[in-house]
């Protein structure tokens, strides 16, 4: 059975396209923007935004609408969105902390406001994209939790009765009833919730975000990385090789690229997640499966899967594979991993035996800001003139609006609700240098390997994670 499977997987993997789908310009419905000036010689505003992805469009967008005289620009090392905001699932979720658990863990004091804030912040996401007509494909249909191993299944009862305590609603369903909803072997139990997550085309969210920011005034300048940051007596001095940008203010969201911001460092381990993405289902390959809900979904291992439909009925299959390199190392060649891909085709073929025969278009992956509590973190460099917000850990796409608006919050000396938090006074743990950096990820990795392996027990090296607040959530 193993060698049949794969062997299928091995056929399903041929022709793949090794690109990312969702930048692919030869994708039907693309249109990806033509790209922005390098930047050229001195550049003065009134804030300089670090990062055409998420981070950086959403700080933009919102210091325009708050202050719509204040003097934007944006300065990217490539292009709109071409790191992580252009390589993710699609995932717009409403938590703040990577999930319910890890919030209610680490700040159970006020694990109900970061609820509401965040459930508040995904509907001003829905809101924006209706406002400046986003086509990002949104769609707000929830996410189910599905459990391929009794254990797994344990806690959705407990689960679903703390989303219910902040008002919303959950539903507990058993091997019947949610393959019913999405039909798999592989399925023992699910936990849906309808309110929570949306799904939407990232690439197409980050062009919009962009279009609109640029109708509001906003500059941007591509291909200009950032070298150095230096204080000034008017600001901040921002240099590239081609120009230097002056403003008083300055807000970086480089994500797992922290460039001359150095800091960061300690606080981030960059790690690789790879994705699949099959070609268009046919209407009978649909029936067979069901998923009228479209919902995304996700498996309840420690290493999990990740999947979800786009508007043409693809499937994206991502997760399980977590890369870490020596040093922390972010290479292009990284992108592609074949043993991975290979992996992943086979848990798919696993996961739908009735989508046998099916071909992947796309294979591709991406790094991620992971840091050790698994959510965002901020802080201020340059006396206050320089904010910065990092760590989302792969759950940035929603996160990183609450994120822009802390801030701008900082930026603009605010007191308000979100800079009150305790989430948001604290920082992560940082990360101890190489060697042992490594070493202790590797050691992680193949725990919770192993943990999955038995019924999710936490062996001594994960309690000892978990007890010093850096448990690993992948």
């Amino acid at each position: 059975m193993a060698d049949t499977t794969r062997a299928a997987a091995e056929r399903a993997l041929e022709g793949a396209r090794p690109r990312v789908f969702w930048l692919d310009p030869d994708v039907p419905g693309h249109e990806v923007p033509e790209p922005a000036p390098r930047l050229v010689g001195d550049v003065h505003a009134d804030l300089v935004v670090v990062g055409a992805g998420f981070s950086g469009l959403w700080t933009a967008l919102v210091a325009k609408e708050r202050d719509p005289e204040r003097d934007v620009v944006v300065v990217e090392a490539r292009s709109t969105g071409w790191a992580a905001s252009g390589r993710n699932g699609g995932f717009c979720a409403a938590s703040l902390t990577h999930g319910y658990e890890n919030g209610a863990e680490r700040w159970p004091e006020e694990i109900d406001e970061l609820e509401r804030q965040g459930l508040a912040n995904l509907d001003a996401i829905e809101e924006t994209v209706r406002r400046y007509g986003i086509d990002c494909e949104f769609e707000r249909t929830g996410e189910t939790l599905v459990a391929t191993a009794p254990w797994q299944a344990a806690e959705f009862e407990e689960a679903a009765e703390a989303i219910r305590a902040q008002g919303r609603t959950a539903h507990v369903w058993d091997a019947e009833e949610t393959r019913r909803h999405i039909d798999s072997p592989t399925y023992v139990g699910g936990l849906h919730d309808p309110d929570g997550v949306a799904m939407i085309h990232p690439a197409k969210l980050a062009w919009g975000l962009r279009s609109a920011c640029e109708g509001l005034g906003v500059r941007f300048f591509e291909n200009t990385p950032v070298r150095a940051i230096r204080s000034v007596p008017a600001g901040l001095r921002l240099e590239a090789r081609s120009g230097t940008l002056h403003a008083p203010k300055a807000a970086w969201g480089g994500g797992a690229f922290p460039g001359p911001l150095r800091r960061l460092r300690h606080y981030l381990a960059p790690v690789y997640d790879y994705a699949l993405m099959t070609e268009p289902l046919t209407d009978e390959q649909m029936a067979s499966i069901g998923w009228k809900g479209r919902q995304g979904l996700s498996d309840s291992a420690n290493l999990f899967h990740y999947y979800r439909l786009t508007a043409d009925n693809r499937i994206l299959w991502g997760g399980y594979d977590v890369v870490h390199h020596y040093g922390g190392k972010v290479r292009p060649e990284y992108d592609q991993r074949p043993e991975t891909f290979q992996k992943l085709a086979e848990h798919f073929l696993e996961t739908f035996p009735q989508l046998s025969g099916i071909r992947f278009g796309h294979t591709w992956g991406g790094v991620i800001d992971t840091c050790s509590r698994f959510s965002v973190f901020f802080g201020e460099a340059y006396g206050g003139r320089l904010a910065y917000a990092a760590g989302y850990t792969g759950l940035g796409v929603g996160a990183t609006r609450f994120g822009a608006q802390v801030m701008l919050d900082r930026l603009d000396g605010l007191d308000t609700e979100r800079t009150r938090l305790r989430m948001v006074r604290e920082k992560p743990l940082p990360f101890p240098p190489e060697p042992v950096r490594s070493l202790g990820i590797e050691l992680t990795l193949r725990a919770t390997a192993a943990a999955d392996r038995d019924e999710g027990r936490r062996n001594l090296w994960l309690r000892g994670l978990d007890s010093v607040g850096m448990g690993f959530d992948s």
